[in-house]
C-alpha cells in the first residue's frame, strides 16, 4: 500500500493544471482585493476601528496606520497579479500569503471560512512549481520551463478542496439543518423579492430541499469530480450551486474562488487545450509543436518540505474535530467552531450590555459599546464568548487608564440560536476580569436552549 501511495505521489504529471490553477486563482484574488479597496472596506474594517479582536496567541499582530494598511493591500494586489502572470512567482507567492494572512489575523470579527481557505491555498502555492509552465518567468528565463512534475504538486490542491467540501457536508449532518431546515427556514423568505424564484423561497419545503441538497452536494461533489465519467456533470452542479449561493447570500467572492479552483479536477488534456487556445489568441503558434515538447522535472522533495505538507494535512484532518474536546452544543458555545469549514450553519443573534464597577466607591455604570466598537464588531462580539471576554479585558484596561484600580466588568448577554427565544448566555454576576483566555473549556457559558450536540 505504501509503495502504491508513493508511486501515485511521485509519478510524473503535466504542469498545465497547475498553471491554469495559478492563473485563475491569482486573477480572482486580484479582482477581489481591488473590489475590497474600491468598496471602502480597508478603511471601514482596518483603519476606522479603535479596537481589534485579535486571535488567541496572535495578539502581537497589529494594524498599521492608514497609509500602511493601504500599502499592504496595494502590495497584496500586485502579488496576486504577479502570481497569476507567473512573474517572480516564488516571491509573489510568499508576499501574497504573508500579506493576506496578516490582514486575516488582525480582527477575528471579520473571520470567514473563505479567508482561511485563501491563506491555505497561498501557502501551498509556495511549495509548487506553478511558474515553470506558461508564465512570464519562463519567458524571462527560458531555462525555467518544464512540462512535468511529480503528481503531488497537483494532488495537494485536490485533497485540500476535497477536505473543504467533505467537512462542510459533514457539518450539515445535524438535527437543526436536516430536520428543522434551520437556518434556511429563516433566511430564504427574506429573499422573496428575487425575480422568478422569490415566491418559492417563502415555502417551507424549499428550505428543506435546500438543506438536504446542500448536505448531499458537499459530501458527494469532490468524489464525483475525481472520476472522468461524472466530472462534467459534477462541475455543472458546482457552478449552479455556487451561483445560487452568490445570488441568495452576501458571501463575496467565495463562490467564484471555488468555481475556479475546482477546475483543477479536470484532466491534463482539458487544461492543455485551454492553454493552447489562449496562446493562439495572442500568437499563432502551432499547437502540435507545444504538445510534443516534453521535459521531465522533479520538484525538490526535501524532507522538510514533505514533513511540512504532511503536518499541514494532518492538521486539516484533525482541527475540525477539536470541538469534541469541549462540552455543550457547538453552535451555542462556538468552542472549536472556527477553521473547521462550518459554512452558514446557524442564525445567531444577541445583545450584550456591559457593566463596570469601581470597587472603591462601589459605583456602577453601563458601558456604551459603540464608544469602543463598530456596529459590526458589536454585533459579532455579542454572540461569541471569546470576544465577550476579550472586550471585558479591554474595558478593564481602559478604566484602569482612567485611574480606576481593579475595575469589575460584568455582562448581561442574551442570545438566540436558530429562531429560539433569547436566553441568558453567561452569568450576569460574573466578574469577567477574573477569567483569562485559554484553550480550556469555557465553563462559564450557560446551558444552551438545545442540549443536543451538533
Amino acid at each position: 500500500m505504501f509503495k502504491s501511495i508513493k508511486h501515485t505521489l511521485t509519478s510524473q504529471t503535466h504542469l498545465a493544471p497547475l498553471a491554469v490553477f495559478r492563473i485563475v486563482f491569482g486573477a480572482i484574488m486580484l479582482f477581489s482585493i481591488l473590489r475590497f479597496i474600491a468598496n471602502g472596506w480597508v478603511y471601514e474594517l482596518y483603519v476606522s476601528p479603535t479596537y481589534y479582536f485579535s486571535y488567541y496567541g496572535f495578539e502581537w499582530v497589529k494594524p498599521l496606520p492608514e497609509l500602511g494598511m493601504y500599502f499592504v493591500f496595494g502590495i497584496m494586489a500586485i502579488s496576486f497579479l504577479f502570481q497569476a502572470l507567473g512573474l517572480f512567482y516564488k516571491a509573489a507567492s510568499i508576499v501574497s500569503f504573508a500579506s493576506f494572512t496578516y490582514v486575516e489575523l488582525l480582527d477575528k470579527t471579520n473571520y470567514l471560512n473563505h479567508y482561511y481557505f485563501v491563506s491555505i491555498i497561498c501557502l501551498l502555492l509556495i511549495f509548487v512549481p506553478a511558474h515553470r509552465y506558461f508564465s512570464l518567468d519562463v519567458i524571462r528565463k527560458p531555462e525555467l520551463k518544464k512540462t512535468h512534475a511529480p503528481n503531488w504538486v497537483v494532488l495537494i490542491f485536490k485533497l485540500q478542496l476535497l477536505l473543504v467540501y467533505f467537512y462542510a457536508g459533514l457539518a450539515k449532518l445535524n438535527p437543526d439543518w436536516l430536520f428543522n431546515a434551520m437556518p434556511l427556514k429563516i433566511w430564504l423568505p427574506s429573499k422573496a423579492n428575487i425575480p422568478l424564484i422569490g415566491t418559492l423561497l417563502t415555502k417551507e419545503w424549499v428550505a428543506y430541499l435546500f438543506s438536504w441538497f446542500g448536505a448531499i452536494y458537499d459530501l458527494s461533489i469532490p468524489f464525483l469530480l475525481l472520476f472522468s465519467r461524472t466530472r462534467f456533470f459534477a462541475y455543472f452542479f458546482v457552478i449552479a450551486f455556487h451561483i445560487m449561493t452568490w445570488l441568495l447570500f452576501q458571501i463575496g467572492m467565495f463562490p467564484f474562488i471555488m468555481i475556479g479552483a475546482t477546475l483543477i479536477f479536470f484532466s491534463v488534456d482539458f487544461h492543455r487545450n485551454l492553454i493552447y487556445k489562449t496562446k493562439n489568441l495572442f500568437a499563432q503558434k502551432a499547437v502540435k509543436e507545444e504538445i510534443e515538447k516534453k521535459l521531465n522535472y522533479r520538484v525538490g522533495t526535501s524532507g522538510i518540505a514533505m514533513a511540512l505538507l504532511c503536518f499541514h494535512f494532518a492538521l486539516q484532518v484533525l482541527i475540525p474535530f477539536r470541538y469534541a474536546l469541549y462540552p455543550g452544543n457547538l453552535f451555542w458555545t462556538e468552542q472549536g467552531y472556527r477553521f473547521s469549514w462550518r459554512v452558514m450553519l446557524m442564525e445567531k443573534a444577541g445583545y450584550a450590555i456591559f457593566h463596570a464597577t469601581d470597587p472603591k466607591t462601589n459605583q456602577t455604570w453601563e458601558v456604551n459599546n459603540y464608544d469602543f466598537l463598530s456596529p459590526n464588531q458589536e454585533k459579532m462580539m455579542s454572540t461569541q464568548p471569546d470576544m465577550i471576554l476579550q472586550f471585558a479585558h479591554y474595558l478593564e484596561e481602559h478604566y484602569q487608564g482612567l485611574g480606576i484600580e481593579n475595575p469589575k466588568i460584568r455582562a448581561e448577554v442574551y442570545v438566540s440560536l436558530n429562531g429560539t427565544l433569547s436566553q441568558a448566555y453567561i452569568d450576569p454576576t460574573l466578574d469577567l476580569t477574573k477569567i483569562k483566555e485559554s484553550f480550556k473549556a469555557k465553563n462559564w457559558i450557560l446551558d444552551s436552549p438545545q442540549k443536543q450536540q451538533h
